[in-house]
């Protein structure tokens, strides 16, 4: 029809056009050479404006093989500011300025308001029961209306504000049974409120796939609550028994969170508070806030931010109370306020806490950067959920199942953060109280415990009825080094020492520092003297190697002076003196290293007058 009336009107400007060029009626022509000229672009685009849109609404069919039916743009919506309409007056008022409905669309919906939307199931098979699917846990109340034989309309109800245990189909979700006529189309009108901007792509579902579809959900939020309760019974566990705030913190974390994803799914309503509307209600903004309250506690733990700086610890406890309070207050005003604290509030919160992280990475905290990569995607899911919430993107896989996801990654990696976390305390819990008995800079016992052991150690010699060794090994060349190579060279000499030490002594031997450029040895027998004449060079040997990392004649010269007990006496502290005073008497220049207790000093050269010989 568009083409004939556009192919006339081509032959009229056609033949216009002839008569402008025969010079007959000029200005006549020219005028209605453009009239007709701008007519036909006129009509032709309102005809295809109006065919476009003719075409662009589809036919809702219920197919049982193509599932779940959108309703897409069949249906018609409309948005009663008063909310006081029923649906008598809407099916009866004429003027109403309906609009087709869209399958992303946002509805600019607030409290006080409704939305209505009416649509026609056209004739199906009725050989199987269908189902009107909201997949919108959180939306406040869904009213489905059926116009019955007496031309009354009856309701069915489902929503936050009605007790779960009262729908007519107890469900995640709002989940409302149609009925179908095989000869004649059904009308149906359908009553949605929320207390802010919602995006609800309405589908239709039969039992069958109903039943199919439920299967597969609760597989995933299974898997994903019994992640997240075995994360909160480990976290517990270990409060308890590492006497650890980080893990009590992260077990009330994970608590509070798979309790928001309880009721972000509809699980909560389902299962836990069925006959709660009120709470149900408020429970989506209330325990997101207490989350995040909690995670900043977690975070201040985790970080052991208190012994960092204090004044920044207190500053985030008193966010995780402002959290709280804010909590407390989105249970109590209208929903049409909730979105504006709700929003801001938990952004201040989100970005304190990986402030917090920066901040300790920065300062050498080594799980930091571990603890944002983990909260990197829940992060994100986050502030997808904020975007559904302010408006900005409708309803979909990401924006109901994202923060699942993102919480199946967060989880094992702060576990296992933790448990690298409090594996450290513990060592570090064990080197301070090994301090009394080991050197905390080489790891190797001191004079106490070393005294201890030479006593056991003799007594297990006389008893055995074998020869044991004593050693006692003195760093002599410490002051060269430092003029030569530097202090830092000459402090990190000693720790070079201990590690050769560590390397020559036997598992049944023992190694200790004795002050800073003194170690002794205790090597268990049974010795004889040979082994100790041999020993006692090797250890010079060792300390004499190059040390990787140092200067090639950067290397430590050592003194060796042993004794074999009980051969050379049984008194532990006497040995210990008699070994010093032999190590004190030998020169500092002596070429020789290794001096055995029981033989003569060498003698000391004579000392040379700085005012020349005597006059005879």
């Amino acid at each position: 029809m568009i083409f004939t009336y556009i192919s006339r009107q081509l032959g009229k400007f056609q033949r216009t056009a002839r008569l402008a060029g025969s010079g007959i009626r000029r200005p006549a022509a020219a005028r209605t050479l453009l009239l007709g000229l701008a007519m036909s672009l006129l009509v032709g685009s309102l005809l295809a404006v109006t065919s476009l849109d003719a075409r662009s609404r589809t036919v809702l069919d219920l197919d049982t093989r193509i599932q779940p039916v959108a309703l897409q743009d069949w249906g018609d919506y409309w948005i009663d500011n008063t909310g006081r309409f029923t649906p008598e007056q809407v099916a009866g008022t004429e003027s109403i300025p309906w609009k087709p409905t869209r399958g992303e669309a946002i509805y600019p919906v607030t409290s006080g308001q409704a939305m209505w939307v009416r649509f026609n199931v056209p004739p199906a098979p009725d050989a199987e029961r269908w189902y009107l699917e909201v997949p919108y846990p959180s939306i406040d109340r869904a009213s489905l209306y059926t116009l019955d034989g007496a031309g009354q309309w009856n309701e069915q109800r489902a929503g936050d504000l009605v007790a779960v245990n009262k729908w007519p189909v107890p469900h995640r979700h709002p989940l409302l049974p149609i009925a179908l006529s095989a000869e004649v189309p059904t009308k149906y009108l359908l009553r949605l409120e929320n207390g802010h901007a919602f995006s609800v792509p309405l589908q239709f579902i039969s039992e069958s796939r109903l039943s199919y579809s439920e299967q597969r959900v609760s597989l995933i939020l299974g898997i994903f609550f019994g992640l997240t309760g075995l994360a909160a019974l480990i976290s517990a566990l270990g409060a308890v028994s590492l006497r650890d705030t980080a893990y009590g913190f992260y077990a009330l974390c994970v608590t509070l969170l798979g309790l928001t994803q309880a009721t972000v799914t509809g699980i909560a309503g389902l299962h836990l508070w069925p006959a709660w509307p009120e709470w149900s209600d408020v429970s989506t903004s209330v325990l997101p806030m207490l989350t995040m309250s909690a995670t900043l506690l977690f975070i201040s733990a985790a970080t052991s931010l208190y012994e960092r700086s204090r004044r920044l610890h207190w500053l985030m406890v008193g966010q995780a109370v402002l959290g709280a309070l804010t909590a407390v207050v989105l249970a109590v005003i209208p929903a049409a306020s909730r979105m504006d604290v709700f929003i801001p509030i938990m952004l201040l919160l989100q970005f304190s806490g990986m402030l917090v992280l920066g901040w300790a990475w920065r300062r050498g905290d080594r799980f930091a950067p571990w603890l944002m990569l983990a909260y990197v995607p829940v992060l994100i899911a986050a502030g997808w959920t904020l975007a559904r919430n302010a408006e900005l993107v409708p309803i979909g896989f990401l924006t109901q199942h994202g923060m699942q996801l993102a919480v199946a990654l967060h989880l094992p990696i702060v576990m296992l953060v933790l448990m690298l976390r409090s594996q450290h305390r513990r060592e570090n819990t064990r080197r301070i109280q090994g301090l009394d008995r080991v050197d905390p800079a080489t790891g190797l016992i001191n004079g106490h415990v070393f005294a201890e052991r030479l006593f056991r150690m003799i007594a297990r010699s006389e008893r055995l009825r074998h020869q044991s060794a004593v050693m006692i090994i003195d760093l002599v060349n410490t002051e060269q080094i430092q003029r030569d190579f530097g202090r830092k060279a000459a402090d990190e000499l000693p720790l070079r020492v201990a590690e050769r030490l560590l390397s020559t002594a036997r598992e049944i031997d023992s190694a200790a520092r004795l002050s800073e450029r003194r170690f002794g040895m205790l090597v268990e027998g049974p010795f004889s003297a040979e082994d100790a004449g041999t020993l006692g060079p090797r250890i010079v040997a060792r300390c004499l190697m190059p040390y990787k990392g140092l200067h090639v004649d950067c290397v430590a010269q050592v003194h060796v002076a042993y004794a074999l007990v009980p051969h050379n006496g049984s008194n532990a502290q006497g040995l210990l003196t008699q070994l010093e005073e032999r190590l004190a008497s030998a020169p500092a220049d002596s070429k020789r290293a290794v001096f055995m207790l029981g033989e003569a000093p060498p003698p000391r050269p004579p000392r040379r007058s700085r005012l020349g010989p005597r006059p005879l």
